[in-house]
């Protein structure tokens, strides 16, 4: 008997000094085993300033975010299939455009990262994003990011699902739970920037004028450029006193900062919807839970119920049975067991309705919050060279009739291809 005490308490002082030795090990290390405190090894911090260090010295790209792909369905009568309410949907396709620009300006790679409303603005870098899934527990967005050249840079899913811990952390209270995606998103576009040389990105930035060039005069401009393989390739440059090289840079500066104006409102909209989106995101992050919980519940209740109903039926039997027997005490008493059944099982079928009907009601009450989410822009009148112009609708249509404008100022005043 004293062996057998003997071995227990040498399991139990085993298993108290393997804990310690656990405890010990996550209270000073992070999660790869590297020490929390104290000076850092030179690795680390060679691993930490490596992109840093590679952006240096770099010409910094201008990068282009149209505004997302809402990722609606083309049958509109799938939306509802889809669980996919399209007014909001597309409010969050300017959002999550805004959203991924204030994570790269953050990280100080670029020049002038702008949200545009398609991507046929000026600049050197686009990032294409489309949504895949937003339902305020489980965020998708597909990100392809393309060079002023049509190389790809990349093309890939970033996902990212909500904790419930997230909500009940009030240092998270007025954070919005999707920045996760749009940070790493950030994260690997810049890592990709960092193995890009600088003679790279300054003909990509070359490339950029001249083809702006082109979409005002394709003729004066393509002999510079190869555009017969996957991507364009710089063949020659116009020399810097060009006439029209000159005034389409004149011009391409008069876009940019049109483009920039537009970023304020793109920064309104998303304030403006910034609470009522917050709470959206944690009411259906909520909803998404009762569906799921109503679900089980519902499940289990009609299951319940059904057992129920068969043990009514079965005791209902059993009682005529019973009666036929003689058997006048047992037959009362399982026909008072078949009604209660009968009662018990109707109560759990209606409980499960109920659940459903409960979840149902609550998904329609977060679809009001999208119908009066939309993004609108006040006519303006803008000038260029003496030269005014009033635009009118929303802020795609106001670009549009902005372009035109500086095609109309363009022809106007057409400079001689060749200097004589």
């Amino acid at each position: 008997m004293n062996n057998g005490f003997e071995t227990v308490n040498k399991v139990i002082a085993c298993i108290l000094i393997y804990t310690h030795v656990l405890v010990g090990c996550v209270a000073n290390s992070g999660q790869n085993g590297i020490v929390k405190a104290g000076p850092q090894l030179s690795s680390e911090i060679e691993s930490e300033t490596t992109v840093a260090v590679a952006l240096d010295n770099k010409p910094k790209l201008d990068v282009v975010i149209p505004v997302f792909d809402p990722g609606l369905s083309e049958n509109a009568e799938n939306y509802e299939e889809e669980g996919i309410w399209p007014e909001l949907r597309r409010a969050e396709a300017n959002r999550f455009a805004y959203k991924l620009k204030e994570a790269l300006d953050k990280t100080n790679a670029f020049g002038a990262v702008r949200v545009t409303p398609d991507n046929t603005a000026s600049g050197d870098l686009y990032i294409l994003g489309k949504i895949l899934e937003s339902d305020g527990e489980d965020v998708k967005i597909n990100i392809n990011v393309v060079d002023i050249s049509g190389k790809d840079w990349l093309d890939r899913n970033f996902k990212h699902e909500v904790s419930e811990g997230f909500y009940k952390n009030i240092r998270k209270e007025g954070q919005d739970p999707y920045d996760p995606v749009f940070e790493e998103a950030s994260n690997d576009i810049v890592e990709l920037l960092s193995k890009r040389d600088a003679a790279e990105l300054d003909t990509l930035k070359y490339i950029a004028d001249l083809r702006f060039g082109a979409s005002f005069n394709e003729a004066a401009f393509s002999e510079y450029m190869d555009t017969q393989s996957n991507y364009i390739k710089l063949v020659s440059k116009p020399s810097d006193n060009d006439p029209m090289l000159q005034r389409v840079s004149s011009i391409r500066v008069r876009e940019q900062l049109f483009v920039d104006s537009l970023q304020q409102n793109y920064a309104s909209f998303s304030s403006s919807m910034e609470d009522s989106y917050l709470k959206w995101q944690e009411a259906s992050f909520t909803e998404k839970q009762l569906r799921k919980e109503a679900r089980r519940e519902g499940v289990m209740k009609a299951l319940g119920g059904a057992l129920l109903v068969g043990l009514a039926i079965a005791a209902g039997v059993t009682s005529i049975n019973k009666s036929e027997q003689g058997d006048g005490a047992a037959s009362s008493t399982l026909a008072t067991a078949a009604i209660a059944g009968g009662l018990a099982s109707a109560w759990l079928f209606s409980g499960s309705f109920k659940s459903q009907e409960e979840a149902k009601l609550h998904k329609e009450a977060l679809d009001e919050l999208g119908e009066s989410i939309n993004l609108e822009m006040a006519p303006q009148v803008v000038s260029f060279e003496e030269e005014t112009v009033e635009l009118t609708g929303n802020i795609q249509e106001q670009f549009g009739q902005w372009r035109e404008f500086l095609r109309r100022i363009y022809e106007q005043e057409a400079t001689p291809s060749t200097v004589l």
